[in-house]
């Protein structure tokens, strides 16, 4: 009998060879299989609703339906909903590869990350023994594969499952990613004087003409003079030499009416190329020079016989990468004790993901996520099927966090440093669609923490089971004063709702200005008597958390207001305050400022977060006794909408930038600082309609009023009240955007906190919304606990790495991608997002 020659696999059955009742039911099942397609996914590498995959003790079920990734668990519930009985099981078993020797590990050579020379994920220390089988359900038979007695249909559908790839193209390119430079536009036209000097290719004759540094020299390629670099942070951590005479030279060459904008560095030559650096503000970045061996020989220079004496700029990043450990933030040299079990598993670094990683961390150590993403789980799989499970939030997010809140994960695999998890498709669904996150470079957690959020905001809005939505917990809201000098008169006004309070770092604060100053004396000395690198502790600022947090609050002057009381401009004097307080605070500090040159940097500061913080000083007291109320009636100059602030635009168009975006940049920030509109500049600079003249956009559909006769489509707003928005709502977003859903979609989104007040017809009473829609979040506490911090190691975030510190159990953990430990020494001063949790509801 089939029985008896059976071998029990777990609570599958495996049958060498079919017999005729089995192959019975093969052939009755192949009516719901197919050969996949070139349009067709196949998942084949992990389960869509866990982190299961071939190494799973059962390995990995595809449907040869629909070719979606199961695991043994979820079988059942798929093959409840399509009775497609036919799968193919996918097993691999890890053989571990004998260690190289460290001489013949592959040098890191290229700032890259799955290509040759980059750096090593891990994935080839292992061979794998790769068996398939034949799962039919729902008997949990398996036959093993090639199989002669089977139909020729079933080796056509698994042939085509095994060489189809698990990965689109996008999701391929990024998690392969390399920094390439551009090719400078300038290698062509630029220019090269005659004026006979010649540099000898000996690198001991080599020395700035400003300072006399004999290190980290830049050769300009249109006068050759050699100036030093910038100054620049070692993987030590130290500032090492560079005065930046180069990038002086340039300027003042500039200033002169002549344009050198490119620079090759000294010791970096050899026949294979060099590093090049286009000073030019259109490019401003390492470069490419295809001509680089014609521009060199211009001095004297024979690119063919270069020997390289100094690291490539690549070469001090890759250390700043391969050391990162080293820093206080990663809490290196110590011997830290690894936690596991629940609400301690890791997350893989799947290249540049250190930012989503300590982010998500953050999120799930919350009792809030748990209930609804883990507590719900089952209902979320259940309700969404297999074919839709990669492109919905909910199913994503609760598979995510299944993985780190419950047990399934939480033991580590032999040989490994703790428990983890990969963030594969979470990843790929959270940044569809964005510019910015859908790559694999290297992003700002707080940028990626705000998107996270309208993410999970849109697909929370769908579920009316009557839970407040998670991203209610962290929204408050702001009350701004208003004092109108001139008729001592003021106006309150309530801001909208925030969910995470960003806040400027005054370094005037600093406790310890004196001391800086002097260590800044003292090294700025010995850079120029001999460029050698400073071996002294650098001492930096130490700014009082307090001081950052009044910061927020503190009193403005607005010198041209124009008064409703007097019809007049005057000074008048602005302060905003909390109205209400969340039950949970993040606060965010802009360490990454706009230097004078309007280059990015980062603030090199100490700022250490108390662990319990009282805001009860910052909250607003609205209107009292005595005051008396600006008239709500502006005047017509001002009731006409927004103006740019003009002083702003035109040091935003200084810096290049066209003065359609510049206006749009004051306008979406509220003219609220030059800092802020840049940031706005650095995100939408690459929007299709970010150089459009502002009155054509708010003429156009969708950009103003008007529009309002427009007919809609009854089916549009169907599927945006199943978004969660009421009626009125939707069909007036319709309107303003001329029927594209997609972008109606976007301009609800975008109100969502000011729909109620819009002067619509309200829906019927049940159309749209839900309780958990509609819910409004409890006022708390001004009183909080610091929860947990994410920090960020490097000179800016588009490199360096992220790790976040939270505490659990009364004990700080960090959580460093994969490696999760107990935190020794918390660096609370280092912290670039604070997570706080208030004591209780007001």
């Amino acid at each position: 009998s089939r029985c008896s020659t059976a071998e029990k696999m777990a609570s599958w059955t495996v049958v060498p060879v079919p017999d005729e009742v089995l192959l019975g039911k093969i052939r009755a099942g192949l009516a719901k299989i197919k050969v996949p397609s070139f349009g067709d996914r196949v998942r084949k590498v992990e389960c869509v609703y866990s982190f299961d995959t071939p190494e799973s003790p059962d390995g990995l079920f595809v449907s040869m339906s629909n070719f979606q990734g199961l695991s043994s668990a979820h079988l059942d519930m798929e093959f409840a909903r399509h009775a497609s009985p036919l799968y193919l099981n996918i097993k691999w078993k890890r053989i571990p590869k004998p260690t190289k020797p460290e001489a013949e590990k592959e040098e890191v050579t290229k700032l890259a990350i799955g290509v040759d020379g980059g750096f090593d994920t891990g994935e080839e220390k292992f061979d794998y023994e790769k068996t398939n089988f034949l799962a039919v359900m729902p008997d949990k038979i398996l036959v093993p594969l090639p199989q002669q007695e089977l139909p020729e249909l079933i080796t056509m559908v698994v042939d085509g499952i095994m060489k189809a790839s698990d990965l689109s193209e996008e999701e391929a390119q990024v998690l392969s990613w390399e920094d390439k430079r551009q090719v400078t536009k300038y290698a062509d036209s630029i220019v090269q004087l005659s004026n006979g000097k010649k540099i000898n290719p000996d690198p001991s004759t080599w020395k700035c003409e400003d300072s006399g540094v004999t290190e980290g020299l830049w050769l300009n390629l249109s006068d050759g003079y050699i100036g030093s670099g910038r100054a620049q942070v070692g993987a030590d951590g130290q500032m090492g030499g560079g005065t930046g005479a180069a990038l002086k030279h340039y300027k003042e060459e500039k200033a002169k009416g002549n344009n050198y904008p490119l620079a090759v560095k000294l010791g970096t030559i050899t026949p294979k190329g060099a590093d090049v650096y286009s000073y030019s503000p259109e490019e401003d970045d390492m470069v490419e020079n295809p001509k680089l061996a014609e521009h060199l020989k211009h001095w004297g220079i024979n690119m063919m016989v270069m020997e390289k004496t100094e690291k490539t700029m690549a070469e001090l990043q890759i250390d700043m990468n391969m050391k990162f450990d080293f820093d206080k933030i990663c809490e290196s040299g110590k011997a830290l004790q690894t936690r596991s079990g629940p609400g301690y598993v890791g997350l893989k670094n799947m290249g540049n993901t250190c930012y989503l990683n300590s982010v998500v961390q953050v999120l799930c150590t919350l009792p809030e996520i748990k209930h609804r993403y883990v507590d719900k789980a089952a209902d979320a799989f259940q309700s969404t099927p297999a074919t839709d499970s990669a492109d919905d939030f909910t199913c994503q997010m609760s598979k995510l966090a299944v993985g780190l809140l419950t047990e399934k994960y939480s033991k580590p695999e032999e040989g490994a440093e703790g428990a983890c998890v990969t963030p594969q498709m979470f990843k790929f669904l959270v940044g569809k669609g964005h510019a910015e996150f859908s790559t694999g470079n290297q992003q700002d957690a707080q940028e990626y923490l705000t998107h996270l959020f309208s993410k999970m905001e849109r697909a929370e809005r769908t579920q009316k089971d009557g839970d407040l939505p998670v991203t209610k917990l962290f929204e408050f809201t702001c009350e701004e004063r208003l004092l109108c000098m001139q008729s001592n008169k003021v106006k309150y006004t309530e801001g909208p709702k925030e969910k995470l309070l960003s806040v400027t770092i005054p370094l005037d604060a600093a406790v310890n200005a004196a001391e800086v100053q002097s260590y800044e004396e003292r090294a700025g000395k010995r850079q120029k008597s001999d460029g050698a690198k400073d071996e002294e502790t650098p001492i930096k600022p130490q700014i009082p958390f307090e001081a950052v947090v009044e910061s927020y609050g503190q009193e403005q002057s607005i010198p041209d207001y124009m008064s409703p009381a007097t019809n007049q401009k005057g000074v008048a004097l602005k302060r905003t305050r909390f109205k209400t307080f969340p039950k949970y605070l993040f606060i965010h500090l802009k360490k990454y400022v706009m230097g004078e040159d309007w280059l990015p940097k980062k603030l090199d500061v100490l700022v250490k977060a108390p662990e319990s913080l009282d805001l009860e000083g910052m909250r607003s007291t609205g209107p009292q006794p005595g005051e008396e109320m600006l008239p709500q009636d502006v005047p017509a100059a001002a009731a006409a909408g927004p103006v740019a602030d003009e002083s702003m635009v035109a040091q935003l168009m200084a810096m290049g930038f066209g003065e359609n975006g510049c206006r749009r940049a004051c306008l979406a920030t509220n003219n609220s600082g030059t800092e802020d509109a840049m940031e706005w500049v650095f995100l939408h600079m690459q929007d299709a309609n970010f150089n459009d003249p502002v009155e054509a956009l708010a003429a156009a559909p969708g950009g103003g009023s008007g529009s309002d006769s427009a007919g809609v489509s009854a089916e549009s707003v169907e599927m945006l009240i199943g978004m969660g928005f009421k009626k009125a709502h939707a069909e007036k977003a319709l309107r303003e955007c001329g029927g594209d859903i997609e972008r109606a979609a976007d301009w609800l989104f975008s109100r969502i906190d000011s729909l109620d007040a819009m002067d619509v017809d309200e829906a019927p009473a049940g159309q749209g919304g839900g309780a958990s829609v509609d819910a409004v979040a409890p006022n708390y506490k001004a009183q909080y606990k610091l929860k947990g911090f994410i920090s960020h190691v490097g000179r800016s975030t588009a490199c360096g790495h992220y790790v976040c510190h939270i505490k659990k159990d009364d004990k700080w953990t960090i959580f460093n991608d994969r490696k999760v430990a107990v935190s020794e020494d918390p660096p609370f001063d280092l912290g670039y997002i604070y997570l706080y949790e208030s004591i209780g509801p007001a």
